[in-house]
């Protein structure tokens, strides 16, 4: 489900042939013109290439679904050391444990492990440089370090409250946020300061004014009481000067309103302004429901807290507060100015939903709840301070999901100016949203899906932006160099399957491919930024390290090899993927397809449709899958005669905007739609019987495995539905809302998307596998879906519950049962 949308989840790659069926137009199917990628020729001639020639060895279930651990254990998590070397993470062989491991910048291989001592000199979990260069600093586990200007490094802190979000001041000083405050570190006196700190109560006064009439009198009236106000009066004033004046004093706390909390507290960079963000008390888990885990060390039924459903969210509201440091004062920024800010945008939605109660909607202009946007995906404030701590920028969301604004802040107005809205009819991307400022000029960077692409963009405030990419492709991971020359990124121009990285000459908008490895690549910048350190994978090959030095034309050299010999022995089907005509859209639905050895001699073939989850995400790509165990699921089909096809549906990421929308309001709709011509192009381009065709998917997919067998029942004879999702009513509010609005505005959305309203339907043979303690989408799901199919008197449904697991399955032999019994479901059924 959507939170396992991470960029690793893409991150995978391929190499392998692509191919389009006969009847389909260039405009349908670009495919990339590498060398190593076959030209597109009709279906019927193409073959699937073997991974490893001369492989053998039959692929069983038993060994697909054992502890991964067998597959080599890729490295993860890599990154520069400060000293420009590389450093990643491989999990411990029997372990959950990860261990690090070291490659000297001049070296390949993978490494020499990096001793537990050691670790603090190569890792960090945050860092930060100093504008002239002379200090980094950085934080490891719950300490922090600094090297210093002749190169010693010295040991900051070492426990105590944590110090976090480090950032070089104007001055040089180190400043971090510890508790509710801010605190700055002179690093040549060794002086720690505070800047600012903050409390969420009523500010103290030296005097209550009198609560009634008889108190005022007694005030009026007695000159012991009078005598006694006088002189509290006076130990505040001199309480104030004193920490005005005096160095030996701390600052007096900013008091905001009891009751509040804290979303995010920035400082500038020159000590001068802050930002603060609050809200209400409350939160994401507040406690809607519990989960009953039953299997504990003590034998009894534990309680769990769990997430709110999306039927019991309530608008939420920020509040930005503009601070002035050395005036010590708070001043609350109005989104009244903000463009589209009291818009009624759901409009045609209230008034739908009240025609179908037989009332009448009237247009409601009240404001919209709006606050910073919501950092769950990039796990960081929307707060961005230029260095020289001058300007400010944040990206603010409405709550209803349909606008985005970029805006910078006035100091001297105290006011929000709008550099950019986006707007979106459905619901605005939580992906592509980074942005920032230009080192050395008061330039905005950005990324914008307004031309239904994500793309990359700068601008001066309060100017018209300027693109520095466009096209039917897809920009993310951005990185500005340090001299604001360029801006790396991954993009997939050549192919919706390929991504390789670019960088982009910010002045003149010229493009630079970096890499041509034709597959799915991630990079990080070298600290010198004169190399890329890339995570590279293909679709039968795990992922890798790689280096590619810039300039001179130098190739990328691959440093690990971790991937086993006993997973490079197993005949592994490399999929073709296809662009399959549309009957929907103008655009092809790219899909993986794997096809056995003979495919188009004798008897039409049994099939398997994969509903991948998430919805957002993309797995007919040229990479490694985060749906290995699947990949390997597949290949084992294959050998058993089976063709299996695994399609990037609407909905799914790295097609660009309408594609990702097309399921606003409909979900399951616009997919099962795109699930009926892969089944249509199974039967004409692969041999497939169309009366011996399953489906089968989890989380999302097994929402869409729902759908399609109660809504489409003539589509497959058979389907396996994993950890589903029934009634979106119930999913979370973060994902939900986006796509539904919520069930109290749009209660017609819930009810077309949801598989429990379409039960009915069910004619052919259903398996559901439903982890019990899954708080991501909960057991209650299948509960009350097989509650309604026993009072609607089905017979081909069975249920399979796993005590222990949650959403993703953990235990081998979990693994192993749910698939043991997927493949009895299509033996029996096709």
């Amino acid at each position: 489900m959507p939170n396992h949308l991470t960029r690793n989840i893409i991150a995978g790659s391929i190499s392998l042939l692509l191919f389009a069926c006969a009847n389909t137009t260039e405009s349908q199917a670009p495919v990339a013109t590498d060398s190593t990628i076959a030209s597109p020729v009709p279906a019927a001639v193409v073959r699937t290439e073997a991974v490893n020639p001369g492989a053998t060895g039959e692929i069983t279930l038993n060994r697909i679904m054992s502890d991964p651990d067998w597959l080599g254990r890729e490295p993860t998590a890599p990154a520069w050391s400060l000293d420009g070397d590389i450093v990643y993470a491989r999990k411990r062989e029997g372990s959950e444990v990860n261990d690090y491991y070291l490659i000297k910048a001049d070296k390949t291989g993978n490494g020499s492990k990096i001793e537990l001592s050691a670790q603090h000199a190569y890792r960090y979990d945050e860092k930060a440089a100093s504008n002239d260069g002379k200090y980094t600093a950085w934080r490891f586990e719950d300490s922090v370090f600094v090297k210093l200007a002749d190169g010693a490094v010295v040991q900051l802190t070492r426990g105590g409250q944590s110090l976090r979000n480090l950032t070089f001041m104007t001055d040089n000083r180190l400043m971090a946020t510890t508790g509710d405050s801010v605190v700055a570190f002179d690093l040549t006196t060794g002086q720690q300061a505070m800047l600012m700190s903050w409390k969420f109560e009523d500010a103290p006064v030296a005097n209550k004014p009198p609560k009634d009439y008889i108190a005022a009198e007694q005030q009026t009236l007695i000159q012991y009481i009078q005598v006694q106000r006088k002189n509290r009066d006076d130990a505040f004033a001199h309480d104030a000067a004193m920490r005005a004046a005096s160095p030996a004093v701390a600052p007096a706390p900013f008091y905001f309103p009891s009751g509040d909390r804290l979303v995010a507290a920035t400082l500038s960079p020159d000590g001068k302004h802050a930002i603060v963000v609050t809200t209400k008390q409350g939160s994401y888990r507040d406690k809607t429901d519990i989960m009953p885990h039953y299997i504990q060390e003590d034998g009894r039924i534990a309680a769990i807290d769990v997430r709110q459903r999306v039927a019991d969210a309530q608008p939420v509201e920020e509040t930005v507060w503009l601070l002035d440091i050395q005036a010590h004062t708070q001043h609350k920024l109005s989104y009244m100015n903000l463009p589209g800010y009291n818009d009624d945008v759901l409009a045609s939605v209230k008034a739908e939903n009240a025609a179908a109660r037989g009332e009448t909607y009237t247009v409601n202009r009240l404001p919209r709840a709006i606050g910073l946007l919501d950092s769950w995906y990039w796990r960081e404030p929307s707060i961005r301070w230029h260095q020289d701590g001058t300007a400010v920028a944040l990206m603010l969301e409405a709550w209803d999901n349909k606008d985005r604004w970029i805006v910078t802040v006035d100091f001297a107005s105290k006011q929000f100016n709008t550099e950019h809205r986006l707007h979106d009819d459905a619901w605005v991307n939580y992906r592509f949203n980074q942005f920032g400022w230009l080192h050395n000029t008061h330039t905005l960077f950005y990324q914008s899906e307004h031309t239904g692409y994500s793309h990359l963009y700068v601008q001066k405030p309060g100017e018209k932006p300027r693109a520095l990419t466009s096209g039917e492709y897809i920009v993310d991971e951005v990185t500005l160099s340090s001299n604001d020359q360029y801006m790396y990124f991954q993009a997939n121009k050549k192919h919706p399957g390929i991504y390789e990285i670019y960088r982009v000459n910010v002045a003149t908008g010229e493009h630079e491919a970096l890499t041509d490895l034709n597959g799915v690549t991630e990079y990080v910048l070298s600290p010198g930024e004169d190399a890329l350190l890339l995570t590279h994978s293909k679709v039968t090959q795990p992922p890798e390290l790689f280096i590619q030095r810039l300039g001179n034309g130098s190739e990328p050299v691959q440093l690990t090899h971790t991937v086993s010999e006993a997973f490079k022995a197993l005949p592994w089907t490399a999929p073709q993927v296809v662009a399959i005509p549309s009957s929907h859209t103008s655009k092809p639905i790219y899909a993986r397809v794997y096809l056995p050895e003979g495919y188009q001699q004798g008897d039409a073939k049994r099939a398997v449709v994969f509903n991948h989850g998430a919805g957002y995400l993309q797995n007919a790509h040229l990479g490694w899958s985060g749906y290995f165990r699947e990949f390997m699921f597949h290949s084992m089909l294959v050998q058993k005669g089976y063709v299996v096809l695994d399609m990037d549906y609407r909905a799914s990421a790295g097609y660009g905007r309408d594609w990702r929308t097309a399921i606003y309001r409909q979900m399951g709709t616009p997919e099962v739609e795109d699930l009926r011509d892969g089944v249509n192009w199974l039967v004409n381009n692969a041999n497939v019987d169309r009366n011996r065709i399953g489906t089968y998917g989890g989380s999302y997919g097994g929402f869409l495995t729902f759908m399609s067998m109660f809504t489409a029942p003539d589509l497959f004879q058979a389907g396996a539905a994993l950890r589903p999702v029934s009634d979106w009513a119930h999913y979370n509010t973060a994902y939900t809302s986006n796509i539904l609005n919520t069930p109290d505005v749009d209660p017609i959305a819930y009810r077309k998307s949801s598989p429990i309203y379409f039960a009915e339907g069910l004619e052919k043979t259903l398996l559901i596998n439903a982890p019990m303690v899954d708080n991501n989408v909960f057991f209650v799901d299948v509960v009350r879906l097989v509650q309604r199919m026993i009072e609607l008197e089905k017979t081909d449904f069975e249920t399979a519950i796993y005590p222990v697991e949650p959403h993703g399955f953990i235990q081998p032999s979990s693994w192993l049962d749910e698939y043991r019994r997927i493949f009895k479901l299509f033996e029996e059924n096709l």
